[in-house]
């Protein structure tokens, strides 16, 4: 099995606190109301804390019904997280699971620097497509943008 293993950074004008909260302790609630693709956040199993599963379900039409994501670690006071997506329709014969390691930094100004980890662990040999690879960070990062503005419309939330 080869691991592909990806690194992204970026700022945004959002405080680090908030942007956690929206995108990871709130996400059930804010995720259907501001993303038309997002249908529904579910708990699976737990509370919200470690081992806790989460589903994203997906309106039809979209290129996937569903996302189960697995909460790894969670450390709201220093806004860092670790989390796998363990199973989704679209992972097929390609994807074992999805590793992430999020960390929010403040930045001058009042916003957040932030750092992504990536693994995505391949089943046995396969080699994933760069297609579906590129489909999936663009997904991924579709769901901070939309986040990341929605607070900057609402700055009273999360505050």
């Amino acid at each position: 099995m080869s691991v592909l293993t990806y690194n992204d950074e970026f700022d945004c004008s959002v405080a680090p606190h908030r942007l956690f909260h929206g995108l990871f302790m709130d996400a059930h609630n804010l995720m259907p109301k501001i993303m038309p693709i997002v249908k529904s956040v579910d708990f699976v199993s737990g509370d919200g804390g470690p081992g806790s599963v989460q589903q994203v379900n997906f309106v039809d039409g979209y290129q996937m019904k569903y996302l189960k994501n697995r909460l790894d670690f969670k450390d709201k006071e220093n806004c860092a997280i670790n989390y796998t997506a363990i199973e989704s329709d679209s992972f097929g014969d390609m994807i074992d699971y999805i590793s992430s390691g999020v960390k929010f930094d403040a930045a001058p100004g009042g916003g957040s620097k932030c750092t992504i980890k990536t693994i995505v662990c391949p089943k046995g040999d396969v080699v994933p497509d760069e297609e579906t690879l590129k489909a999936g960070k663009e997904g991924h990062m579709q769901q901070y943008k939309a986040v990341i503005a929605h607070l900057i419309e609402n700055p009273h939330l999360y505050a």
